[in-house]
C-alpha cells in the first residue's frame, strides 16, 4: 500500500507492445500530475513489454507492474480496477502518448463536479500521414461533442468518448465494470452507464495522442466490428428507448436503416411507419411498415422514432425538422447509425 494515496490510478493493459511502450510511459511521467499510480497489467505478453515496464518500475515506483496470463482485455482491466488504490480510474492504451496537463485537468474537472461520472478528452491520431477519410470523420466527430447532452444525443451512432482518454469515478466503475460481450467493452460500459443515468462529459481540448497501426485490438478484434457496433445499438435501444413500445418509426432506410432494422428484429421491434424522402416509395409498404413523409408525423400515433441516416449535415437537418413539429431529442427521437 502506498504511504501517499494516489488520486489518480491509471490502467494500462500491455500486450506486446514493447516498440511503442517507453514513449508512452515516459508520457505518463511528464504528467503535471505528481499524484498518480500507473497499473501495467501485463497480458501475457511475448515481446520485451514486461522487461520494458519492470525498468520503467524500477525507476519510478508509481509504475506498478501486474501479470496475467493471456486473457484480454476485460480481464486485464479488471485486474487493474481491483489493485487500484485511487478514488479516481484514468484509461491508457500502451501505444498511444498523454498530454503534460491532460490528468491534472480531468482530475480538478472531476473534483470540482461531484455529479459526474465520466470524463473523456478530444483526440487527435497520429501519425497524421496514415490517416483515412474514415478515421478523418470520426477524429472531427469526436471532437465535437463536449456535454453530457452532446453525449446522449450521439450515444447511438457511435462510442462518443475514445475509451482511453477516460476517467471514471472508481466507485462507478465497481458497480459496472468492464464484461465480456460480443462487442466492444468500452461502448458497452458506457451506454450502461448512460442509462443508468450516470453523467458524462469531455474536456474539449486534444489531450490525447491516439496512435494509429494496423495491429490495434480495435482493428483485428471481431467485437470492434462494424457488424457487432450495430448489434450493440439495437441491444441498447431496445433497453432503453423502445423498451415500453415494440413498434417504432424509422426514418430513413438506405443501407444504415436497413442495417439498423435487421439488428433490431431479434429483440421484437419492428417499424410501424418508415419515413422516406423518395415520392415514389409513398404509401408503399417495406417488411410491413407503410412509407409516409416526414410532414405527417405530426398527425400519426405518437411512437418513439429512430434517425438512421449517415453524415452529420442530413442528421442536422432531420433535428431541425424534428423539432420544429414539436418533437423532443431523447424523448420522442433518437438518433442511431
Amino acid at each position: 500500500m502506498s504511504i501517499h494515496r494516489p488520486s489518480v490510478s491509471i490502467l494500462l493493459p500491455m500486450y506486446n507492445a514493447g516498440r511503442w511502450i517507453a514513449a508512452c510511459l515516459n508520457s505518463i511521467r511528464r504528467q503535471e500530475l505528481e499524484s498518480w499510480e500507473c497499473l501495467l497489467i501485463d497480458d501475457g505478453s511475448t515481446d520485451d513489454t514486461l522487461a520494458r515496464a519492470w525498468e520503467f518500475h524500477r525507476r519510478d515506483a508509481r509504475f506498478r507492474v501486474l501479470r496475467q496470463d493471456r486473457l484480454g482485455i476485460v480481464a486485464a482491466l479488471d485486474h487493474g480496477l481491483r489493485a487500484a488504490e485511487a478514488p479516481l480510474i484514468a484509461r491508457m492504451d500502451a501505444d498511444d502518448l498523454m498530454a503534460p496537463s491532460r490528468l491534472r485537468l480531468q482530475r480538478d474537472r472531476m473534483m470540482k463536479d461531484d455529479d459526474l461520472s465520466l470524463l473523456g478528452t478530444h483526440v487527435r491520431f497520429f501519425p497524421r500521414d496514415r490517416l483515412r477519410d474514415g478515421n478523418r470523420r470520426y477524429e472531427a466527430w469526436l471532437n465535437t461533442l463536449e456535454s453530457d447532452a452532446d453525449i446522449r444525443a450521439q450515444a447511438y451512432i457511435e462510442c462518443p468518448i475514445a475509451h482511453p482518454t477516460w476517467m471514471a469515478r472508481r466507485r462507478v466503475l465497481n458497480m459496472l465494470r468492464w464484461r465480456e460481450t460480443s462487442w466492444a467493452e468500452d461502448y458497452d460500459l458506457l451506454l450502461r452507464l448512460l442509462q443508468a443515468g450516470h453523467r458524462a462529459a469531455v474536456l474539449p481540448r486534444p489531450l490525447h495522442a491516439w496512435r494509429l497501426s494496423d495491429n490495434r485490438t480495435s482493428q483485428v478484434d471481431e467485437r470492434y466490428a462494424l457488424s457487432a457496433f450495430q448489434h450493440c445499438r439495437a441491444h441498447y435501444l431496445a433497453s432503453g428507448p423502445l423498451a415500453a413500445s415494440t413498434d417504432y418509426v424509422l426514418w430513413g432506410f438506405g443501407s444504415t436503416g436497413r442495417h439498423l432494422f435487421q439488428a433490431l428484429k431479434p429483440h421484437g421491434r419492428r417499424p410501424r411507419w418508415i419515413v422516406d424522402v423518395h415520392p415514389g416509395r409513398m404509401g408503399q409498404r417495406i417488411h410491413g411498415a407503410t412509407v409516409i413523409p416526414h410532414h405527417t408525423l405530426s398527425h400519426i400515433e405518437r411512437l418513439p422514432i429512430i434517425v438512421s441516416v449517415a453524415g452529420r449535415t442530413p442528421r442536422r437537418r432531420i433535428r431541425n425538422a424534428l423539432n420544429a413539429m414539436g418533437f423532443a431529442e431523447g424523448i420522442d427521437f433518437w438518433f442511431a447509425a
